[in-house]
């Protein structure tokens, strides 16, 4: 018979206080392929070290409030890990032995929901799903030995994520101390059609160079994600701002005080932006009211300028940094004449963006000789699961 205890005195299974992640204060990142460069450098700037470009992601040894910084602050990153335990594997009862052993209430207790998420890579174990379910049942069974109750489990934004890899018959557990994908920011309130991913979008505005020396213009915003990064970029605005809670805040060594220091620091650079810094237009209503709406989520949103029009009806957009994300035709623009509209969006380019710098992202790389000027670069960009190409068009 199973004697149930309080949680402050509950019975702990054999298993090794000292996790992975503590040993040298190392985590993961995973972050687009497209985006690997970049982010290394952002993760630099953050105060990371040590950095090792992986499958997927990258490797990163960091200081406590370097960890809290870095998902609190970075707009390239799609979520941290924290290994917690690694082993061999080949079957999934040892998946289940492990998830049983483990000391659960270390990170959650009963009461909270949570998730498994798993990938398998070149090992004997071949079905990922099945192998998140055989950790989810050694979870659960964990809780009903020691708490008698079960926590539920929440495939859509659960309290606790954990991440499971398996590699060439290697398991490795760890937590998602991001608290689900960093890249849903929570400004995005409205939507419309396809619209580009955060992470993306951030990467454009990254790779564009801009500071706000000059204006930057989004002729076809959509639902004003572009238009919300850079205002996030220029005014310093921290990616996480908006979040009201971070998987760290789950971990045994989780430090209030060290955190409250870090949101306090990186509040305290937001600067103000001049109104006119940043504009967009769209030709849809739908599009233009909920550029407006996300934009006012964020700090000094009511000073970017949204306007309904066709971008070939603008006046003149001359000295500015042209950035935008146009229809190609594969998950939105499909009745269009797509070659005809690419050609009309040249010859706004050359005849109305005079000494203006553009930056067009394609998810259709095909398109980009119908828009009858020369390149000055082209890099891909992967969104969505699209090949995409961010096109920089020089106006002289």
């Amino acid at each position: 018979m199973t004697i149930l205890r309080k949680k402050a005195d509950r019975a702990k299974p054999s298993f090794p206080l000292k996790y992975l992640y503590q040993k040298k204060y190392r985590f993961f990142a995973q972050v687009s392929d497209s985006l690997k460069d970049a982010a290394i450098q952002e993760l630099k700037y953050l105060g990371a070290a040590d950095i090792s470009p992986s499958f997927r992601g990258i490797y990163f040894t960091v200081s406590k409030d370097g960890l809290y910084r870095i998902n609190y602050t970075s707009r390239l990153i799609s979520r941290v890990l924290a290994p917690l335990v690694s082993f061999d594997c080949f079957n999934t009862d040892t998946l289940y032995k492990h998830a049983r052993q483990f000391q659960w209430d270390d990170f959650f207790d009963e009461d909270k929901t949570f998730a498994v998420f798993a990938n398998v890579v070149d090992s004997r174990i071949t079905h990922s799903k099945f192998a998140a379910l055989r950790i989810k049942d050694g979870i659960v069974d964990y809780f009903l030995e020691h708490a008698g109750k079960r926590p539920k489990v929440a495939p859509i934004d659960p309290d606790i994520d954990i991440n499971l890899h398996i590699g060439r018959n290697i398991a490795t557990i760890s937590m998602d101390i991001s608290g689900g994908a960093l890249h849903r920011r929570g400004y995005r309130e409205e939507s419309v059609s396809a619209p580009i991913q955060e992470t993306v979008a951030a990467g454009i505005i990254r790779m564009t160079g801009w500071n706000g020396k000059v204006p930057l213009v989004d002729p076809m915003c959509g639902s004003g994600t572009l238009l919300c990064e850079a205002l996030m970029h220029y005014c310093r605005i921290p990616a996480g701002v908006l979040r009201d809670r971070f998987g760290f805040e789950n971990l045994p060594d989780f430090d209030p005080g060290i955190w409250e220091q870090v949101k306090e620091n990186e509040d305290g650079k937001i600067r103000e932006i001049p109104q006119g810094m940043i504009s967009g237009s769209d030709i849809a209503d739908g599009a233009v009211k909920a550029s407006r709406t996300n934009l006012m989520g964020l700090h000094y949103g009511s000073r970017v300028e949204i306007i309904k029009s066709d971008f070939r009806d603008l006046p003149d957009l001359k000295n500015k940094v042209i950035v935008t994300n146009p229809p190609y035709g594969i998950r939105m623009g499909k009745d269009m004449d797509m070659p005809s509209f690419y050609k009309e969006l040249g010859d706004f380019l050359k005849q109305k963006c005079t000494g203006s710098t553009a930056y067009i992202y394609l998810g259709d790389p095909a398109y980009i000789g119908k828009i009858g000027l020369k390149p000055a670069w082209k890099k891909p960009l992967k969104s969505g699961g699209l090949d995409g190409r961010l096109v920089k068009y020089e106006l002289f």
